[in-house]
């Protein structure tokens, strides 16, 4: 079904929901916002596999980017969408209004609209954001046309709650082993416990208290935290490996080489191995182009704790925000829902600022 970005921001966020694009699956709805964009006179379009570009080129002193990803989470009996009102507030129910569907329905809707930014924009709307770096579209399109990044500010329109996030936390995943020696548990004095061995690690874990790290004028909460610990070989065998794996989310005053050396410190004496690291991104409010983003919105910026593709930005040297409609502790939850009225809000604040005179 074509989408119609003369529809309202809800509804034409409930037309995009409709589509169901988990992940690796999202062609469809790229189709649709292609063809949308398409019949733009005033937009230059790139397609890159399923990421779709469009952008302005009107001459203008500064460039935007303004991004969201169209893939979701699996779809758990949560499609099709359904308007329900709790408390008396309505709300928009069901997989990808949070995350981040509501964002990308009100960048499409205004990029038919607004033909003459006061800025040139480039919208990106792109795929596999929810699994694997590796796959993900905006990464792959930098890959290979970085100057379509180019760009004064950058906005990700993840779930912020309709407040501005500044930056992300970077986040560090690693493996901490212990080794034993094998024996049968009949005669366990002849063997080595190897997950007995692990109790040091979670004692540490238990024991850590997290830091909060302020960082140009945002306070950011770090944390340290066992996700995953496996080991053993059989019901009568006392193992010889354990593994614990540890996530450290760091503030963005450090780069990834840094949070290791934290976490070997914290682990001293034991086997680490790194698995995954992603640098965070600093808040980048300091350039003008933000103070005047902040003012036309009417927002004071918040930090986010979660690690975003606002780090791809900033890692090409481009300050970037998250600011989006949804509660992000409501993403992938089975009752994801948005608020109506922060679907209006922020589409509200988006075009009061690329207007602005």
């Amino acid at each position: 079904m074509p989408l119609d970005p003369s529809a309202s921001s809800l509804e034409l966020t409930r037309a995009i929901c409709d589509f169901p694009s988990v992940s690796g699956d999202e062609k469809a709805l790229a189709d649709a916002i292609e063809e949308v964009v398409r019949r733009c006179g005033h937009l230059e379009v790139i397609r890159h596999g399923n990421t779709i570009v469009a952008r302005t080129d009107l001459g203008r002193a500064q460039r935007v980017v303004i991004a969201g990803h169209i893939d979701t989470v699996p779809i758990n009996e949560n499609l099709p969408t359904r308007e329900i009102s709790i408390d008396g507030e309505p709300f928009l129910w069901g997989r990808g209004t949070v995350d981040m569907k509501s964002g990308v329905a009100v960048q499409l809707k205004l990029a038919v609209e607004l033909t003459e930014p006061t800025v040139d924009v480039t919208w990106m709307w792109y795929d596999n954001e929810e699994v694997e770096a590796s796959r993900n579209g905006l990464g792959l399109l930098a890959a290979v046309r970085p100057d379509l990044f180019e760009a004064d500010f950058a906005i990700l329109g993840e779930p912020s709650n309709g407040e501005v996030e500044g930056g992300c936390n970077g986040t560090l995943r690693v493996v901490v082993r212990t080794h034993g020696v094998r024996a049968h548990s009949a005669r366990s004095w002849i063997g080595e416990n190897a997950i007995h061995g692990a109790a040091p690690i979670l004692a540490r874990l238990a024991e850590y208290r997290a830091r909060e790290v302020p960082v140009e004028g945002l306070v950011y909460r770090e944390g340290l935290n066992a996700v995953k610990i496996s080991g053993g070989v059989a019901g009568n065998v006392i193992p010889d490996l354990c593994e614990v794996e540890v996530n450290y989310r760091f503030a963005p005053n450090k780069d990834a080489a840094e949070a290791e050396a934290h976490v070997r410190s914290v682990f001293a004496g034991f086997e680490v191995e790194v698995t995954d690291a992603s640098d965070g991104a600093r808040p980048g409010l300091d350039a003008a182009i933000a103070k005047d983003f902040l003012a036309a919105i009417g927002a004071e910026a918040r930090p986010k704790y979660g690690w975003t593709d606002v780090a791809r930005f900033s890692a090409l040297g481009v300050p970037a925000v998250n600011y989006g409609p949804g509660d992000p502790h409501l993403a992938h939850h089975d009752e994801e829902r948005v608020p109506v009225a922060q679907i209006d809000a922020v589409e509200r604040g988006l075009r009061a600022w690329l207007t602005a005179s």
